[in-house]
């Protein structure tokens, strides 16, 4: 029973925190493929590249600037060889750390703790069972805690939400 209740728990969050995606003309609308109580994900028609790009301009958009581009990716490529495995994971793959100041602020500022989400990682990456398609997916923080709490984690995850809808767009 506890399975379906965090399944139901987490679409009836996806449902009230995703931001309304406008229909404007030259608009698709865009949602995530999959939403979990630890992740979501979007995906693209877009080239990797292409994506990557516009995700960067949709933080830049912000003010937000890109703290690291975590090489992912290259990182399991290289590795596998000397831990003896030839699975490739990604055709691709990065990661995107950034933070906001004034979400990362009201967060920490409602429980100090909460740390550990900054910096926010958007993950873009290309599947070998599916090169046609750009994947990007970002980590939820779990809404717990005082109303205060819920409500500045809340605020991350629309961040992250609007980021990635409107570079998909």
């Amino acid at each position: 029973m506890k399975p379906m209740v965090r399944s139901l728990t987490a679409l009836l969050l996806a449902w009230v925190l995703m931001p309304a995606v406008s229909a404007a003309p030259g608009h698709k609308p865009v949602t995530p493929v999959q939403v979990t109580a630890e992740r979501v994900t979007y995906v693209s028609q877009e080239d990797f590249d292409t994506v990557k790009t516009l995700i960067a301009e949709a933080l830049t958009g912000r003010g937000l600037v890109v703290n690291n581009v975590a090489h992912i990716g290259d990182m399991l490529e290289r590795t596998g060889k000397d831990l003896g495995t030839t699975r490739q994971v990604y055709l691709k793959a990065e990661g995107i750390e950034f933070c906001s100041a004034t979400v990362s602020r009201k967060m920490m500022e409602a429980d100090p703790h909460h740390i550990v989400f900054c910096p926010y990682v958007i993950a873009i990456y290309v599947l070998p069972q599916a090169p046609q398609q750009t994947y990007v997916s970002f980590r939820r923080p779990a809404a717990s805690g005082s109303r205060a709490v819920r409500e500045s984690l809340r605020e991350v995850e629309r961040l992250l939400h609007t980021i990635v809808e409107e570079a998909l767009r």
